[in-house]
């Protein structure tokens, strides 16, 4: 059994030797994610909107997921007033819009093409970058340090028709795509040594 004091001087320690924000952002970086637009619709039935890789899910029965949203953003403070949000998953040709609802542009929502398509719609569906949307009702909101964690639970999923796209990636401070068919082993499986197949 730990002595209380003994579990203090361990917490101290633990807290004296924290990682920086540097640190943390390499780390993090080192887990490659796909990449999402977070949209909402405010009161006044303005969108906003931001780039977010923090998403996972949470639950399948009932159907949640989690997004980490920077805590006074516009987008988060439009989402918790309406109680509702849309998760738009870019494919790999919307590196650019990626890009623009990362920059904060307040012009954002003019330069892409984005509708509400029916009164189910929680919040702005990106036309031409996504090529699947999640609508959410917020199922919970934490705040954790300099962002808020928000649970959605998933009202409808809208899958763009047309040819199969893939997903934008993030990761290495960079963005990619994903690979093409074939060009990545199976895990547990090694890929063979060209050589071996001479």
């Amino acid at each position: 059994m730990t002595r209380p004091d003994t579990a203090a001087a361990a917490t101290a320690a633990l807290d004296a030797t924290a990682v920086g924000d540097g640190d943390f952002r390499a780390l993090m970086s080192l887990f490659p994610t796909g990449v999402a637009v977070i949209g909402a619709m405010d009161g006044a039935g303005q969108p906003w909107g931001m780039t977010c890789s923090s998403l996972c899910a949470v639950s399948l029965s009932p159907p949640v997921l989690l997004v980490c949203l920077r805590s006074g953003s516009p987008t988060l403070a439009a989402l918790e007033r309406t109680g509702a949000f849309s998760v738009n998953l870019l494919h790999d040709s919307a590196r650019d819009v990626a890009e623009l609802f990362a920059s904060g542009d307040p012009d954002r929502f003019w330069r892409t093409a984005w509708h509400l398509p029916d009164e189910i719609a929680a919040g702005p569906h990106l036309r031409d970058a996504a090529h699947a949307v999640g609508d959410c009702r917020v199922d919970g909101v934490r705040q954790v340090g300099d962002h808020t964690v928000v649970f959605g639970r998933v009202i409808r999923v809208s899958v763009a028709s047309g040819p199969e796209r893939t997903p934008l990636l993030y990761g290495l401070r960079r963005y990619a795509v994903w690979p093409a068919s074939g060009s990545v082993t199976e895990p547990g499986r090694s890929r063979p040594d060209p050589a071996d197949e001479e």
